[in-house]
């Protein structure tokens, strides 16, 4: 009987270390709180105006992608939408939608930063539409990213 609790409180203890270190681990994407990159912290609390903020159109990198990127602000809250001519390759298994500080982003990241993860990309094709943290400072995004994660490769971007 004795062994058997200390199994059990040992399988306890490692199920509360496990929650305490879920909760404890930081955040990948931007929909959850995030460390920004120096810079991408939004210092703006006045209202903006509503629409369109920036656009661009996809070129390929890695892969064909097309298409436009825009930022719009709805309801004081900025948006990256994509239009219902967006289009890239099925190949990529993990592809995530990345704003980034460059005008043209680098083929494969060597370091985890100057970018903002929005998530995965939710289909390879038409119009979709991302919420961005009102943390950000849309200012400093020159680019949206199509990025295979798994690949560490960059698809195709819109510069902005």
């Amino acid at each position: 009987m004795m062994k058997l609790n200390l199994k059990l409180n040992h399988w306890a203890t490692l199920g509360a270390m496990s929650a305490m270190l879920t909760i404890a681990a930081p955040a990948v994407y931007a929909s959850a709180p995030v460390l920004l990159p120096p810079g991408w912290q939004s210092s703006a609390i006045a209202a903006k105006p509503e629409g369109l903020m920036k656009t661009g159109k996809f070129v390929a990198a890695e892969k064909a992608t097309t298409g436009t990127a825009r930022i719009v602000q709805d309801k004081g809250h900025y948006y990256l939408e994509l239009d219902s001519a967006f289009s890239t390759s099925e190949l990529g298994p993990d592809l995530h939608v990345l704003l980034d500080s460059q005008s043209k982003p680098p083929q494969a990241y060597t370091a985890m930063n100057g970018y903002i993860n929005l998530g995965k990309l939710h289909s390879y094709s038409g119009m979709q539409r991302y919420p961005i943290p009102d943390a950000i400072n849309v200012s400093k995004v020159k680019s949206v990213v199509i990025w295979c994660r798994m690949a560490n490769a960059t698809f195709g971007y819109a510069s902005l």
